[in-house]
């Protein structure tokens, strides 16, 4: 074997890390080997998180801080060992996905460069069902991580009225996720429908701090609820990832109780194994317990009753009955004619 080779025992196989020593973080000097060793360590959560899914690969070849692209298609030289599935895009084209079977799959695409996983909503045994509902809390510019963490419990108290139980996690960066597991029982089409009756719930309560606006242009200084990181197709940044910052943050899992004290930055490659020592796996019981989204979807049916109607779709997916016009409100002014 190679000198700049190294060997890692991963689900009883040996995975070769090439370039084991070159810097992937520069703030502590963090290597594509610490890369691993991090993900060798919270095994079981990110797992539990993510296993049996397929994931889009974002990779770095030479860290933070140098060209980066998204891989949905596994290369053609790949182990025979690997598992992949066929995903599709919104326009209908197919690709062969790798799906996060053990940890040998994740060391897999760490040694590609990849250094978080962008999850799909669905097991890959079930494409056509989406078993999580993901509400995520984007801060627009202007918006401090505390208003992030009031729309936050915000979002808690909703979903305790309604009977559902919310999961919240860091997204690494300024924002939140809180995710809901669902019985596989739903549509992603009716996930999503449920995610904008909460973005629009949540905007009615608290319009000052919330936003369901699609266009920026309508957000102001307010956190938006991205209900099309809902949309079918569409992958969100996983539990447990290491984002592409100097500082390799990692989108981390946290208790409710941990809400007001919890800052993202301090959650890196280098703290949050010894925080899942310490303090264990916060979702670890949530596969255990998937929940109806009848609850949710009330919301939405209000809402179509309410003369509502849907909201507009991201531009790569086909026009969608019942959405309105695709054009930002200003773009609509100038090309609509006088009367």
């Amino acid at each position: 074997m190679d000198e700049d080779v190294t060997l890692v025992e991963a689900s009883g196989r040996e995975i070769p890390i090439t370039s084991p020593a070159k810097v992937f973080f520069p703030e502590r000097s963090e290597t594509k080997l610490d890369l691993v060793r991090y993900y060798q360590a919270v095994e079981e959560p990110v797992l539990r998180a993510m296993g049996g899914r397929p994931v889009l690969l974002q990779r770095f070849p030479n860290g933070v801080g140098h060209s980066s692209f998204f891989q949905k298609r596994v290369p053609e030289s790949r182990p025979n060992w690997l598992e992949t599935t066929i995903v599709s895009t919104p326009n209908g084209t197919t690709s062969r996905a790798l799906v996060a079977a053990d940890l040998a799959h994740v060391l897999w695409a760490v040694n590609l460069g990849c250094l978080g996983f962008h999850v799909w909503p669905a097991k890959a045994s079930d494409p056509e069902h989406a078993d999580e509902l993901r509400i995520d809390l984007d801060p627009t510019p202007g918006v401090t991580f505390d208003m992030v963490q009031e729309a936050a419990r915000e979002a808690r108290a909703l979903l305790d009225e309604l009977g559902v139980v919310g999961l919240p996690k860091t997204t690494g960066n300024r924002g939140i996720h809180v995710y809901v597991r669902l019985q596989p029982r739903w549509t992603s089409f009716e996930v999503r429908a449920a995610a904008l009756a909460v973005a629009r719930e949540l905007e009615r309560r608290r319009p000052e701090l919330i936003t369901a606006a699609w266009w920026k242009e309508e957000r102001g200084r307010r956190v938006f609820i991205d209900f099309n990181q809902n949309a079918p197709h569409k992958t969100i940044f996983g539990a447990w990832s290491v984002r592409a910052r100097p500082g390799a943050q990692v989108s981390t899992p946290f208790t409710w109780d941990e809400l007001d004290l919890i800052r993202p930055d301090a959650l890196t490659i280098a703290s949050v194994p010894q925080r899942v020592t310490r303090q264990g796996d916060p979702w670890a019981g949530m596969a255990a317990a998937p929940q109806s989204l009848d609850p949710v979807l009330a919301l939405h049916k209000r809402d179509l009753a309410s003369g509502l109607v849907d909201a507009p779709w991201p531009p790569v997916y086909p026009k969608m009955p019942g959405e309105p016009r695709r054009v930002a409100p200003s773009r609509a002014r100038k090309i609509t004619p006088p009367h």
